[in-house]
């Protein structure tokens, strides 16, 4: 087993950065849990994800069966990270690479993947795994027809569990001091939970190996039945993790327990581990946190040792999970609930805000002067604090266009029903349908006076800026 990192002053090569990722505490998001959770920041290494402990092994297996020889090219169908861990390892190899991904991935992995000089081509997301669309056929076609081409073929390639086996495992054994307890892991490949369960299992056999997986993916439903249903899964935003077949460097024989995480959850995990935790985390990660929080407060016992991945960086995600506006496209983000006082607010500082109002003994004529001279096209009858009645500029005119001498009697002969009055703190949803022609405004309450109203144009206006 390597020397851990922080034993080492100088490294020969970027590759040798790889693992002794450090194992953190939680402290933030598991406040009212008894049981420590702790994070195997896999972020910290050099490709940024937990997927660089494979991409020099799978190379390094490839050269020693003969089938990878100098100068080759490199194939892959990845969601991103493999990638990363396969460009990383090939500058250093000599070796270019081509990879297929499914077009749900964000676009900072396609560009990280270019960046490294690999040639990336998108496949549809929605397509059954044997289809010759996929990304995984697709790569399998692309490997077949290039010359001097291997695929990494992650998913059954046995060297990917075995990276995990003798570097992830022993890591995690000897940095808790063989505390561990649980492991909380996902299942992409397969490869991470079946190498780090399998070593943990044989220096522990109580060690309990949980999988967390998404809505969405069939795993956790093929071990429920042990095999004997074939599940199909459904579409879901959470990338490298989760499966819509099962690959064969998975061990189902080593899984304890499975839990299902919805990608709303896992999405607001991570965004929480950001905030809180100042861990700048992705949505799998955030799935495997929400998961081992689960585990956590089931176990309830200060004894026991939670482990789980952060499995790579929120960088690869801002143009998804942190961004607001996909989010709230993907209705993973709670709409904050708007209020009127925030209409009236954004009219006051707009210079627009003062009530403008006439009292019942004034004249039609002065009405219509006053609502030319604020440009509005209704305006409340005031009585003291209350309102006793409305005039709209349209009604007025045709009054007045009847009856000349209309003009100058007082507005109280002519005014429509009084608007309703209503608390700055009514949700602006609330108020919507309340709005009509007949009733075109409603006057804001504020600690019990009227400071404000909002029309039927100030409500269309505040919806489309939203």
């Amino acid at each position: 087993m390597p020397a851990p990192k922080n034993d080492l002053k100088v490294y020969d090569s970027i590759l040798d950065t790889i693992g002794w990722t450090p194992l953190i505490r939680l402290h933030q998001v598991t406040k009212g849990i008894t049981t420590p959770v702790w994070v195997k920041a896999e972020l910290f290494n050099p490709g940024g994800s937990v997927k660089d402990r494979i991409g020099m092994a799978i190379i390094e297996a490839a050269e020693k069966s003969g089938t990878l020889k100098p100068g080759g090219v490199i194939v892959e169908g990845t969601s991103g990270n493999t990638g990363v861990a396969l460009a990383l390892a090939a500058t250093k190899k000599g070796y270019k690479c081509i990879f297929t991904m499914p077009d749900k991935m964000s676009q900072e992995k396609v560009r990280l993947l270019k960046a490294f000089g690999a040639d990336v081509i998108i496949t549809p997301t929605a397509v059954p795994p044997d289809h010759p669309d996929s990304y995984v056929m697709t790569a399998k076609r692309i490997a077949k027809e290039t010359p001097n081409a291997v695929l990494a073929n992650q998913f059954y390639n046995q060297a990917n569990p075995e990276a995990h086996y003798a570097t992830t495992g022993p890591e995690i054994w000897e940095q808790t001091e063989g505390k561990v307890t649980h492991l909380i892991a996902g299942a992409g490949t397969g490869g991470t939970i079946t190498g780090t369960g399998r070593y943990l299992k044989k220096m522990n056999p109580k060690v309990q190996v949980i999988c967390a997986d998404p809505v969405g993916s069939i795993l956790a439903e093929l071990w429920r039945s042990n095999g004997t249903r074939t599940p199909v899964g459904a579409p879901y935003k959470v990338e490298g993790i989760g499966q819509d077949k099962l690959p064969e460097t998975l061990d189902m024989s080593l899984i304890d327990e499975f839990q299902n995480v919805s990608d709303r959850d896992a999405f607001a995990m991570a965004r929480r581990m950001t905030r809180e935790e100042g861990m700048f985390i992705g949505g799998s990660a955030g799935l495997l946190v929400h998961a081992a929080l689960s585990v956590a407060r089931r176990v309830n016992d200060p004894n026991a040792c939670v482990v789980t991945f952060l499995c790579d960086t929120g960088e690869r995600y801002l143009s998804k999970l942190y961004n607001d506006e996909w989010m709230r496209e993907n209705q993973m983000l709670d709409v904050e609930k708007a209020t009127l006082l925030q209409i009236i607010e954004g009219k006051s500082s707009s210079g627009a805000g003062a009530v403008v109002s006439l009292a019942p003994t004034n004249t039609v004529r002065q009405a219509i002067t006053l609502m030319s001279l604020h440009d509005v096209s209704q305006l409340p009858v005031m009585d003291g604090g209350n309102c006793v009645g409305s005039v709209s500029d349209g009604a007025l005119a045709t009054k007045g266009l009847e009856d000349v001498k209309l003009l100058e009697r007082p507005v109280s002969s002519v005014m429509d029903s009084a608007f309703p009055v209503v608390d700055a703190g009514t949700p602006v949803d609330a108020i919507v349908k309340v709005l009509t022609k007949a009733n075109p405004a409603v006057l804001v309450r504020v600690d019990g006076e009227i400071r404000g109203i909002v029309t039927r144009g100030d409500m269309l206006q505040f919806l489309m800026a939203r």
